[in-house]
């Protein structure tokens, strides 16, 4: 289905071996956790989540959810081809601070935010109805509306959004360029020109949204890849590294050594049974 509402604790235990090893899902999850705390895996980051909150969780992030705590809840996945039926769907998925947040992995506490949790309800509710031809309609809504109350949240506990302007700009354009070229380019300076500012102007916008360099962006998004493909994929090193633009593995090996501070074999081994 692309949309669809499940047991935390259930599922869990059900599909023990996928959800606590490390996997890469398609689709986009919203977590609520309803008892106890749970401390999950995204993209290798631990994100703590306790009872009466929302996690959001974007596509094609690696995650391992944790089967040691007592925790439940409910878990709303749903697909980029359910959401984003025009542009202005697929552009609001792509800018929500719930999926695309800099700085963190989006937990918000909802025990004030009775609306979100209703909508979240709604949504399961609708779930079980006979399917008509309103079915998906009423439900992309609701799913539209949980999202926007989400934000609303998300901002009244303290979420510090970048100031509006030129830095804000040259981030977004910067982080989007990186994120469709990082395995041809890796120079600073080609983005920079590509961006028509210079590397100084460029560092100076980075420095003050990210708090980073450009070349720390641009390292950390291989690295992620990287990781993502020693736990996800059984490629051998070589086939990882060339993937990722490097013609020589040695060349591989030292970059993703000097970043992780152990080889590529070592953080794998980490995995054993993803």
């Amino acid at each position: 289905m692309e949309i669809e509402i499940i047991p935390v604790a259930d599922t869990i235990a059900k599909h023990k071996e996928v959800t606590t090893t490390a996997h890469r899902a398609e689709f986009y999850h919203i977590f609520w956790i309803q008892k106890g705390t749970a401390e999950y895996l995204i993209d290798f980051q631990p994100v703590q989540v306790k009872a009466d909150s929302f996690l959001f969780v974007s596509k094609d992030r690696v995650q391992v959810l944790d089967h040691k705590s007592r925790h439940d809840g409910k878990l709303l996945l749903f697909t980029d081809n359910f959401f984003a039926k025009n542009g202005a769907d697929a552009r609001f998925l792509r800018s929500s601070i719930l999926f695309n947040d800099f700085l963190n992995i989006p937990v918000i506490s909802v025990k004030e935010a009775t609306s979100a949790k209703k909508v979240f309800l709604e949504i399961e509710s609708e779930l079980s109805e006979e399917k008509d031809q309103y079915h998906y309609d009423i439900l992309r809504n609701m799913l539209h509306n949980l999202l926007l109350l989400a934000e609303r949240e998300r901002r009244k506990q303290g979420y510090t959004e970048a100031a509006k302007g030129a830095d804000l700009d040259y981030t977004v354009l910067f982080k989007d360029l990186v994120e469709d070229q990082f395995v041809k380019t890796k120079s600073v300076n080609i983005y920079a020109s590509q961006m028509n500012v210079s590397e100084k102007r460029l560092a100076q916008a980075i420095s003050k949204t990210l708090g980073k360099s450009p070349k720390s962006v641009i390292d950390e998004r291989v690295m992620l890849e990287a990781k993502r493909l020693l736990v996800h994929t059984n490629f051998a090193i070589k086939e990882i590294g060339y993937r990722l633009g490097f013609e020589e593995p040695t060349n591989f090996i030292k970059y993703f050594r000097k970043h992780a501070e152990k080889t590529p074999i070592e953080f794998r081994e980490c995995y054993p049974n993803r």
